[in-house]
This record gives structure tokens, C-alpha cells and sequence, in this order.
């Protein structure tokens, strides 16, 4: 049994080399995708000002921030000045605000670093995570919410996921269903917090929470009613098989909110919104993907709009979310900046993608394309020439670092799951000859060293289509 000595802290995580290849993978994937969207890198400090992030994710978000003490001559006051970033939707609004001269009207960016939670550990959650953010400032238009949700569906879709939905509410639309509801305003974040957990917890569970926080029993009861009339909804809408089922769906669920929320201004607003955004994402290729949810309350407070969460089908959990933040700029400019933008939640993917075998079988676990042996002590250069010699061909070459038998060698070889090892034996050496041994089939084979890297590159590409 490991030491405790040798474990990371507790919620954090090493990350061994097929690991960290197959995280690179996801990485790369979504860098390729956001930036053939027209999104553009961004990076912020880990370390934040502790002003900067307390009172932004609402009572239970500022709960989980990572503090850190003051140091040196102000160690013994316990107080904390700076604080490990908790997300990267607040750092980019404070960039926003330090740079808004040296930015372009429509701040198009994607941001892809490890955050912090001093969250309770549990399967599929971490205090160090990543995140990969996509948001788009300037623009209070919806067909921003739509290309955010496009995007993100690329990604899943390129990553293989097939079964999974993007659930859409609107903060209008809750504010205006809570105010008919009889909620009163200074209680709407607290309801909102209860029923984010409708999906985790139950009506029976909610109806305990609203009566926790101190929401009214006759809100709350009629609260529960109108999600009861949406669920039925759902359950009809689970057994038609038609092409534009959703579509039908989100309609149907609309026109129970209009009818709810009647002639308030907020919830008519909201509803038009994502109307709007329906419409967009019909045109994008991914209204089939978009499910109108009105559940959906996402617990973040800086939300004024849209709220988006992608799910799916049978995994508990979400594996993004994200939403339009209209003030947030605000709270460090002094002036208002329209913003929208979603989260991947690359841990949850990689997990999933791992459960369900999702990676490329190429990926493997081999840290080189082959191995260059060495025979004896007198063949050392040579055999690292040959090695600079493969490299320049472009392959991923390993070199083994000293002289041993060459069934030790080809033993660690087979044991990193090299696939191919090159010898240069002293008749080689004397005749400007490689042999080259393919480590799955055993075979071996001999070519003149210029001719070694088409030789190898000929093998890959078998191997990649499945022969060996």
C-alpha cells in the first residue's frame, strides 16, 4: 500500500505519460474547434487578489474559494489576501476591465487552465481541475449563445459523443416564473439554489429545501405544479420518434411558459430569447441537440441570461455549462459589457471517454515510434547518429542509454511498448546497414540506413490500419 508520504494532497492528482497524452488529445481537439470559430488563447495568473473572486459565485460558490494567508510579518494574523483562481469566466472579466482599450469590440476568446475548488473530493470530482472556457464579449446578440453551443456540440461530437443534449433556460424566464409564483425578490436566489437540485434531489427534496431558506408554501407549492405539467411533457415527448421531436417539444414547453408567466415583462423577454437562440441553432445544424429545460438554474450567480448545461444520456452530471454574464464586467469597469460564455468540463470527459473506450487505439501508451539499440560500447555514436538520423525523417525516437545485451533491449522495449527497435551490429556498421525488428510480429528486417525512416513510416501506417 502507498505511503501517505507519496500520495498527492488530498482531491489533487499526478498524472502519468498516457495520461497526460490522452488529456493533450482532448486539449488539442478543443483548441482546434474553438479556434476555427474564430476564438482566440487566453491565460490568467492561478493566483488571484481574493477581492477579485469573493462575492461572484454566490454564498455557496465563496464557500469553496481556496484563501491564502498573508505571509511573512503578516503570517500570525490568519488573514487571507490572495486566493487560487476558482474559475476563468471572473479572470477574464477582470482582463476585460485591465485591457478594454487593447481589445477589439467583439472579445472572442478560449481559455483552457487547471482551476481550484476546496470542494469535498468524490468520484469524477477534483479540487484542481481544468477547465475549457469559450466566451464571447461585446455582443448582446443570440446568435452568440447559439455559435457558444455549436461549438461545444462540435467538440463532443468530434470527440465520438452521440448521445447528448444541451438543456437552455433563461434567468428572465426563472425570475419571471418565481415572481407570478408568488416568490418574493429577495428570496429568488435562494429558490434558485433549491431548485438547481431538482434533477439530484426530487420535488420532495426542493419542497424541504424552499422550506429551509424561507420561501412561502403556497411559491413553492405552485412552484412544484408548474415543473410537475413540464414533466409530463417530457414523458409524452420520450415515446414520439419523429425527426423533429425536440423541436416539437421545446415548442410545447414555451407555450406553457408564456401561458404561466403571462404578461410578465422579465419572463416575456426571457422567452423571447431563447426563441431566438432555437431559431439560430436550427440554421447551425443543431436544433435537434437543444432542449428547452426550465429547471435548469445553474447555481453562479452573475447570470443574467441565457443558461446552457450539456448532459448525457444516462451519466449523472453535466459535462459543461455556461450562460450570458451581462454585469459581471461591470463589477471591475464601472460600466456594463455584454458577455456569454460556456465551460467543457474537461475532467468529466476524460473520465467518460475512458469508461466508454472513446480513444483513438493509436494514442497507446508508447513514448516513441522506435527505439535505437545499442550493441556494444564501441557502437555508442553510431547508433546516436542513427538516432539523429530517424528524428530528422520525423519520427519520435528513443535511445537506449547504454550498453547491454540485446535481449534486456528489446525486453524494455517490448516492456514501453515501443513498436519498432533499430540495431546497428558491427556488420551493419560496416556495410552502412540498420536492421530494423517490428516488436509485435518479431520479424526483422535489414535496409540501408537511408532508406530506414520510409521503412518504419511504412510499418506505422500498417499499424494504424490494424495490420501488423
Amino acid at each position: 500500500m502507498p505511503s501517505a508520504k507519496t500520495q498527492p494532497a488530498r482531491g489533487m492528482r499526478d498524472f502519468l505519460p498516457a495520461d497526460v497524452r490522452k488529456r493533450e488529445y482532448v486539449i488539442d481537439l478543443v483548441k482546434e474547434v474553438y479556434e476555427s470559430y474564430g476564438f482566440e488563447p487566453l491565460e490568467t495568473p492561478a493566483v488571484e487578489n481574493i477581492e477579485t473572486l469573493m462575492g461572484k459565485y454566490g454564498e455557496e460558490g465563496n464557500q469553496l474559494i481556496f484563501k491564502i494567508l498573508k505571509r511573512g510579518v503578516h503570517e500570525s494574523t490568519g488573514e487571507a489576501d490572495l486566493a487560487l483562481r476558482y474559475d476563468l469566466t471572473v479572470p477574464l472579466a477582470r482582463v476585460v476591465a485591465e485591457y478594454r482599450d487593447k481589445l477589439p469590440k467583439f472579445f472572442k476568446r478560449y481559455q483552457i487552465q487547471p482551476v481550484w475548488r476546496a470542494d469535498r473530493p468524490a468520484r469524477g470530482r477534483f479540487r484542481e481541475f481544468y477547465q475549457c472556457d469559450v466566451d464571447v464579449l461585446g455582443s448582446r446578440s443570440t446568435i452568440v449563445e447559439a455559435e457558444i453551443v455549436s461549438a461545444a456540440s462540435e467538440v463532443l461530437s468530434r470527440l465520438g459523443f452521440k448521445d447528448f443534449c444541451v438543456r437552455l433556460n433563461h434567468r428572465k424566464v426563472l425570475t419571471g416564473i418565481l415572481g407570478i409564483a408568488g416568490v418574493s425578490l429577495d428570496k429568488h436566489e435562494s429558490a434558485l439554489i433549491a431548485l438547481d437540485k431538482l434533477d439530484k434531489i426530487g420535488s420532495e427534496g426542493v419542497k424541504k429545501e424552499f422550506e429551509a431558506r424561507g420561501v412561502a408554501g403556497t411559491a413553492g407549492d405552485q412552484l412544484l405544479s408548474f415543473f410537475s405539467a413540464l414533466s409530463e411533457l417530457e414523458h409524452a415527448a420520450e415515446i414520439v420518434t419523429e425527426d423533429n421531436a425536440q423541436q416539437a417539444f421545446n415548442k410545447a414547453v414555451l407555450g406553457r411558459i408564456v401561458e404561466f408567466v403571462k404578461d410578465n415583462e422579465l419572463g416575456a423577454q426571457g422567452v423571447d430569447d431563447l426563441q431566438s437562440i432555437l431559431d439560430f441553432a436550427d440554421v447551425m445544424g443543431i436544433g435537434h441537440r437543444v432542449k428547452i429545460d426550465p429547471t435548469l438554474a445553474r447555481g453562479l450567480s452573475y447570470y443574467t441570461g441565457a443558461i446552457m448545461e450539456i448532459n448525457v444520456k444516462d451519466l449523472a452530471g453535466s459535462l459543461g455549462g455556461g450562460g450570458r454574464y451581462d454585469n459581471l464586467v461591470g463589477m471591475f469597469l464601472g460600466q456594463d459589457i455584454p458577455a456569454c460564455g460556456f465551460s467543457l468540463g474537461l475532467e468529466r470527459i476524460l473520465v467518460v471517454m475512458n469508461e466508454r473506450n472513446m480513444f483513438p487505439a493509436e494514442l497507446g501508451s508508447s513514448p516513441a515510434d522506435v527505439m535505437v539499440a545499442i550493441w556494444n560500447k564501441d557502437s555508442v555514436v553510431e547508433s546516436i547518429k542513427l538516432a539523429r538520423e530517424l528524428r530528422a525523417g520525423g519520427l519520435s525516437v528513443d535511445l537506449y542509454p547504454e550498453a547491454d545485451k540485446l535481449g534486456k533491449q528489446f525486453k524494455y522495449a517490448s516492456s514501453i511498448e515501443v513498436p519498432f527497435v533499430a540495431v546497428i551490429g558491427e556488420e551493419e556498421q560496416a556495410q552502412g546497414l540498420v536492421a530494423i525488428k517490428n516488436m509485435a510480429s518479431g520479424e526483422q528486417q535489414t535496409v540501408r540506413r537511408g532508406e530506414a525512416v520510409d521503412l518504419i513510416n511504412g510499418f506505422l501506417t500498417q499499424r494504424r490500419n490494424g495490420a501488423t
